[in-house]
């Protein structure tokens, strides 16, 4: 009887954890949705930028396209030389009426050069709301209005943004893409709903100055990795209030090979790793595809590990699709549902081999972490 059971004792965390995401999800995709403030604060969009390929124009370009009363865009970049300043050059030239900027600065101040990057930048934002996005990050037009309109509640101090991927070129950017919508945004959910927002993610976050200043601004985000949970992280513990917008911003995803989404995969895992070490190490145990793997070797293949593999991966299949139907809307699933088991496995490797090791490669350098997600450069 013992022997029987057991497989389904195995599957039973990681089922568990399904159904809450799915329960979480729904609990905040059909809340009454909070309606766009008739004030808007003026703001500034700053853009650390390395390098280019080629929809950089057409990304950039969508934030130029904004129906927003007042906003400033700063572009920065650490060299002269590096191959985005034309492109951003040609935006000024062909969107003269949108108050833009370029500072080319290539003062170092720590290992994230990033954050370098947008220390350089931050002297000439000319306004109280300040918005960092990410560079492969595409906007619609109503992108401030959505973010900004939670920031005429004096408490909030920062608002964040989901991001997805609707655009999936063949099957190893799927692979990454179903990661948002199968792994990032549930997590999210349940995040949010079991101990409230204390993070942001980096694809698109506005803040307010007078928060910013309060954590000591960017610099004080310069030796770490992860500034984008860091930042969410000192703003809530400085008392103020984060907000995780309803508005998805899009994720662009280009034909890359296995190697590098390994490599970038295994820097964010590592990155989690250090700066939430416990609740990192204990989503081990929500990882599917190695439940499924013993629940099926414990019973030596039996009916009672099929049965039991089949319904954790029915659960799990199904809530994907809702996801990716329903709460996201980037339509991976079910096209893409075939992958998900090795989409699974893909996980559960990266957050193994992230105990393995304290390096990661980031644009072309060599970093080492440090306890608390600090970072140096390895030399």
């Amino acid at each position: 009887m013992v022997f029987a059971i057991l497989p389904f004792i195995v599957i039973a965390p990681p089922l568990v954890y399904v159904l809450l995401s799915l329960w979480c999800g729904r609990s905040y995709f059909d809340r009454k949705k909070e309606e766009v403030a008739k004030t808007l604060p003026s703001v500034t969009i700053l853009k650390p930028v390395k390098g280019m390929d080629a929809e950089s124009f057409a990304i950039f370009a969508s934030f130029c396209t904004q129906d927003y009363p007042c906003f400033q865009m700063v572009f920065a970049v650490a060299s002269a030389s590096d191959p985005v300043v034309p492109v951003i050059k040609r935006l000024m030239s062909e969107f003269p009426a949108v108050d833009m900027e370029l500072v080319v600065d290539e003062r170092i101040y720590g290992p994230n050069y990033k954050v370098c990057n947008l220390i350089n930048a931050f002297p000439k934002a000319r306004h109280d709301l300040i918005i960092v996005c990410d560079s492969d990050i595409r906007v619609g037009k109503n992108y401030l209005k959505e973010v900004c309109s939670s920031f005429s509640d004096p408490q909030v101090g920062l608002v964040t943004s989901l991001y997805r991927t609707t655009g999936v070129m063949g099957a190893a950017s799927a692979i990454e893409a179903m990661g948002f919508t199968s792994e990032m945004v549930p997590n999210v959910m349940v995040a949010l709903r079991l101990e409230g927002l204390s993070f942001a993610l980096g694809a698109s976050m506005a803040v307010r100055r007078e928060a910013l200043e309060k954590i000591g601004g960017f610099r004080a985000l310069v030796d770490y990795l992860a500034d984008d949970y860091q930042l969410g992280n000192k703003i809530h513990r400085a008392g103020y209030r984060l907000v995780l917008s309803d508005y998805y911003v899009e994720s662009i995803l280009h034909r890359e090979s296995m190697k590098n989404i390994l490599s970038r995969q295994l820097r964010w895992a590592r990155t989690m790793r250090v700066s939430r070490p416990g609740g990192y190490f204990a989503s081990g145990i929500t990882q599917p595809f190695p439940a499924a793997l013993i629940a099926l070797c414990l019973s030596g293949f039996s009916a009672a590990g099929l049965a039991a593999a089949a319904i954790l991966y029915g659960c799990r299949s199904l809530v994907a699709i809702i996801y990716s139907r329903s709460f996201v809307g980037d339509r991976i699933f079910p096209r893409w549902l075939w992958l998900l088991p090795l989409r699974d496995l893909f996980a559960f490797s990266t957050w193994a081999l992230s105990f393995l090791g304290n390096r990661v490669s980031w644009r072309g350098h060599l970093f080492r972490l440090l306890p608390g997600g600090r970072i140096e450069e390895d030399r």
